[in-house]
């Protein structure tokens, strides 16, 4: 069978992508501007709802997903578990299960009003943290070695890694018993994968250096190639590719600790923000329902509703559970980075959808809210850090 490609709209993103990334380093000096932000914007305008430039199919999804895939990579990726072990972690999943209780709550109070459809997809979709689409932007602003920094990540790391266990288990068709041992094999293929890339990498590591400034990019196309492997076996378990993507990040990461890896993580984020990952942020925005929401007034007052909803379900824990180790201007940073989110509410929405449990309108309010979550609330969070972060040290292990 022949897929057949629309080269015009592949043509139009991959422009609007280098466009972005212009307009993002030409404002950067005034105006912090996440590139994402623009990449999903300019999606919209290019789009079929205003310019119909371009519009998905099947080969420019394939494209989107494989970005997909590569964000959630370096969202495990950034995860350093020896950092964040103890307090971080552990405040983290407390506050992600407080989030979900806030959001199962919020959402069975929409579901009696009539606003939604099931307050199980309403719900998770508010408790997550985009920290794959916040990783470009914290390490541009220099967050992600900050004592402030472990706390985030912790916390997105449950506000990502929960959501993504609950689309395995509970979204499937199959039951969740036979989720369970689905994932259960996954989770051991996984380890032995991860035990076999450690062991490599502790004795081929000299190797893959060395064709690290040839055209042979060793160590590249290996990591490549664990990310759409591990994403294909979970989508052939019937798992979702974000697993994958999620997984092969953490292993990566603990197969290269202690080596000296700056030019590897360079032209590894040159392959993914350079190429795929645009392509995920883009196509969000050409299939972003905007009718859905311009046509029904009372619709339309849902987007502003689920921006404030997330940022009350993901933002409450943190200012609760963060006392003894943040101060309040801190908190409210951390509220609003975990408020951040996009690519799982997508994935959620789309799933709710296909079963019949959302309306395409809520979907368009929730996704919207979601795209306004990252234009927003990052930028508010960057400015109440801006003065912290020129005078806040580099932490070490021993500070938690």
């Amino acid at each position: 069978m022949v897929t057949s490609v629309d080269a015009e709209s592949f043509l139009v993103i991959v422009t609007v992508a280098a466009l972005a990334a212009l307009f993002a380093a030409l404002v950067g000096n005034r105006l912090t501007v996440p590139v994402v932000v623009i990449e999903i914007v300019a999606g919209i305008i290019v789009g079929p709802e205003l310019l119909a430039l371009a519009e998905p199919d099947s080969f420019i999804n394939f494209f989107s997903n494989l970005g997909l895939g590569m964000l959630f990579f370096f969202a495990g990726y950034e995860i350093d578990f020896e950092r964040i072990r103890g307090t971080p972690l552990r405040l983290a999943v407390l506050g992600w299960f407080l989030s979900l209780a806030l959001a199962y709550g919020l959402g069975g109070v929409l579901e009696l009003s009539g606003l939604v459809l099931s307050l199980v997809f309403t719900g998770s979709a508010m408790a997550t943290t985009a920290i794959g689409t916040l990783i470009p932007i914290l390490s541009d602003a220099g967050e992600l070695r900050t004592r402030f920094g472990t706390y985030l990540l912790g916390a997105g790391a449950a506000g990502e890694f929960g959501p993504i266990l609950l689309i395995t288990l509970v979204f499937s068709t199959k039951g969740a018993a036979q989720n369970a041992v689905i994932l259960l094999c996954f989770v051991l293929l996984a380890v032995a994968t991860a035990l076999l890339a450690v062991g490599g990498a502790g004795r081929g590591w000299p190797l893959l250096e060395r064709t690290l400034e040839t055209s042979g990019q060793l160590a590249i196309r290996i990591a490549v190639v664990l990310v759409f492997s591990l994403g294909a076996l979970a989508s052939d378990l019937g798992l979702d590719l974000l697993l994958g993507g999620f997984v092969a990040g953490v292993i990566v990461r603990q197969a290269l600790k202690g080596r000296e890896v700056g030019v590897f993580e360079s032209k590894l984020a040159a392959v993914g923000y350079g190429f795929f990952i645009p392509f995920f942020f883009i196509t969000s925005g050409l299939e972003f329902n905007l009718t859905a929401l311009t046509d029904d007034p009372i619709r339309f007052l849902e987007l502003p509703l689920f921006l404030a909803l997330f940022l009350v379900v993901r933002g409450a824990p943190a200012l609760l559970l963060y006392r003894r180790q943040l101060d309040r201007s801190e908190r409210f940073a951390l509220g609003l980075f975990s408020a951040t989110e996009l690519p799982l509410v997508v994935a959620i929405t789309t799933i709710a959808i296909e079963e019949g449990h959302m309306r395409s309108a809520t979907a368009a309010s929730l996704v919207g809210a979601a795209i306004l979550s990252t234009m927003i609330y990052p930028l508010l969070a960057l400015r109440l850090r801006a003065d912290r972060l020129r005078a806040e040290p580099e932490p070490s292990a021993a500070a938690y």
